[in-house]
């Protein structure tokens, strides 16, 4: 086995890898356990902040 031959299995070893790593990810992004925590996410632009409102009277204001 020369040194192109072992490049080559490695770097079949390391696409399978990277396959499977892919393919958990969506099986793991498609799952209904993770399906909670996506929808509470989703959820987090629409949440009430307590934040203060912003000054009155600086909606128009320009630079310059």
């Amino acid at each position: 086995m020369n040194d192109y031959d072992l490049v080559n299995v490695l770097r079949s070893i390391v696409v399978v890898v990277g396959l499977l790593c892919f393919l958990g990810i969506c099986i793991w992004a498609y799952s209904k356990h993770a399906r909670a925590g996506f929808d509470e996410a989703a959820q987090l632009p629409l949440a009430d902040d307590d934040l203060p409102a912003p000054p009155a009277g600086k909606e128009g204001m320009t630079n310059g």
